[in-house]
């Protein structure tokens, strides 16, 4: 029996379990379990679970991609800070710290994103891309000051998100709050 949306739901079953139950939880097993499917499933969709975790954290980085390449529709819309933070907090949304840290510690899922990355998959360069052609319309459109650097802005963004999805793990303070109050400040001054 075919199952609709297969990527998908083990993806979502994974994020589930990393969320419930830590990183150190995530096995094959325990992502179909969770997800309600043969226990198979997964290895006949995927080469394992390194290649699983790998096309995962892809899958969201590629979302959060899409959404960042939509802002320049944005210019003149809304606040520019509120425009930026939602891009921004899209990236803890998407690929939670915990999930990072997972894909990290997995020398060969590390190895598989690298290539995909390195292969033009979209990943933190396409998001700061999209981010400093954003804050350049904005700019245009005068609700950016002239004295702001928007690629330099978009690496500050980019790069802080980064850094919090790298070192954050469960118990540690939420890194939304500051991420928020860092895109204040950057376009806000």
């Amino acid at each position: 029996m075919a199952t609709p949306d297969v990527r998908e739901r083990l993806f979502a079953a994974a994020e589930r379990v990393v969320e419930k139950d830590g990183p150190g939880a995530l096995t094959s097993r325990a992502i179909t379990t969770e997800a309600g499917c043969s226990k198979g499933l997964l290895h006949a969709h995927f080469a394992g679970l390194d290649e699983f975790v790998a096309e995962l954290c892809l899958d969201r980085f590629a979302r959060v991609a899409a959404k960042a390449q939509a802002l320049s529709q944005l210019a003149g819309q809304g606040t520019v800070a509120r425009n930026l933070t939602t891009i921004a907090l899209a990236l803890f949304d998407s690929v939670s710290p915990a999930l990072s840290g997972l894909a990290m510690s997995r020398t060969t899922t590390t190895l598989r994103i690298r290539e995909a990355l390195e292969g033009g998959a979209p990943g933190f360069t396409a998001i700061q891309e999209a981010i400093t052609a954003y804050l350049t319309a904005e700019q245009r459109l005068g609700r950016v000051a002239g004295t702001v650097d928007p690629g330099t802005v978009a690496l500050a963004i980019v790069g802080t998100a980064h850094h919090l999805l790298m070192t954050s793990w469960p118990g540690t303070p939420d890194p939304r709050p500051p991420m928020t109050r860092l895109v204040a400040t950057l376009v806000d001054g």
